[in-house]
């Protein structure tokens, strides 16, 4: 087969990208390294069936290339984490909106099949717990930016499924619940990252809040496993589907939980949610996902724990 990844530079894309030339299928990495990097992929960059595109989704002719020469579109790019779309919100909308339009009018032109990356931002502030993909969502205000990540990607979801019911262009979404692993940056407010690097160095890991606001975790590699099982499901098309952990911890025993794995000296301390993202920033208190409908689908579940991930984070 002849993948296109979008976002292939990226932490999971290069995950992804690895999995699939394991497997001896051609890749072609499509990425404009705003936030991913060359060095994601360098363990396979000398792999003869890797193609790598440096250029922008929003590039229509580039997305036309590439997209005619391969079999099968795994979209991941996107802006990440909630840090980035706080600081730069017109860049990051526009670049989640556009580039999955461009993708998705290319993928319809020559009938390629789709998987589109989501997010469980798209809840909300939903308090329906576990999170089911037909849920309700509830959306904040339109004049607090925290919530544009979670509209522009529930747009896409929309937009994605218009093409399913009017085209039956074959699309599956997966919404993704905080994936942790190897290679994944603590630049952009990734919490797990974020505090093993400060454990490490000794230094003051920093909470958020009151730190009983509560996540679940999932491995990079489960993730992939996913993402692979997903695009190769018929039944999956025309679907909205989690993936991830069901495993919750609260951030302030994960901070206590990552220095004690690291055997680090570090302490705790807590700041106000104002003093890192401004005034008026709203968070989820819980986040925890119904993984039913992937385990009915491809009998998928995660397989690895928060030790693993703890250990996995970093460069490699």
């Amino acid at each position: 087969m002849r993948y296109l990844i979008t976002g292939g530079c990226g932490f999971i894309g290069s995950h992804l990208a690895e999995t699939l030339l394991a497997a001896d299928h051609h890749v072609t990495v499509l990425d404009d390294l705003s936030t991913g990097k060359i060095a994601n992929i360098r363990s396979i960059e000398n792999d003869p069936n890797l193609r790598v595109l440096i250029g922008s989704v929003t590039d229509e002719q580039l997305v036309h290339e590439a997209v005619s020469q391969c079999d099968e579109v795994f979209h991941l790019a996107s802006a990440v984490g909630v840090k980035l779309i706080m600081d730069r919100p017109v860049e990051t909308i526009d670049t989640i909106v556009t580039g999955t339009q461009v993708v998705l009018k290319q993928a319809n032109r020559y009938r390629k099949p789709l998987l589109l990356t989501s997010t469980s931002e798209v809840y909300g502030k939903s308090s329906s717990v576990p999170f089911e993909e037909d849920g309700d969502r509830l959306a904040g205000p339109t004049t607090k930016h925290r919530w544009a990540y979670a509209c522009a990607k529930a747009l896409d979801e929309f937009l994605a499924m218009a093409y399913w019911k009017s085209t039956n262009l074959p699309v599956v979404v997966v919404r993704l619940f905080n994936t942790v692993g190897a290679r994944q940056t603590d630049q952009y407010g990734m919490v797990v990252p974020n505090f093993v690097k400060q454990a490490r160095a000794g230094a003051v890991l920093r909470i958020h809040g009151d730190g009983r606001q509560s996540r679940c975790f999932c491995h990079v590699s489960d993730v992939v496993r996913g993402l692979v099982g997903l695009m190769n499901c018929s039944g999956a098309y025309g679907q909205v589907i989690n993936l991830g952990a069901t495993e919750e911890i609260a951030i302030a025993d994960l901070a206590r939980r990552i220095i004690e794995q690291t055997g680090s000296s570090s302490t705790v301390e807590f700041v106000s949610y104002e003093s890192v993202y401004g005034e008026g920033f709203e968070d989820m208190q819980r986040r925890v996902p119904s993984i039913e409908k992937a385990r009915a689908l491809i009998g998928w579940q995660p397989e690895k724990n928060l030790t693993d991930m703890i250990n996995d984070v970093g460069p490699g």
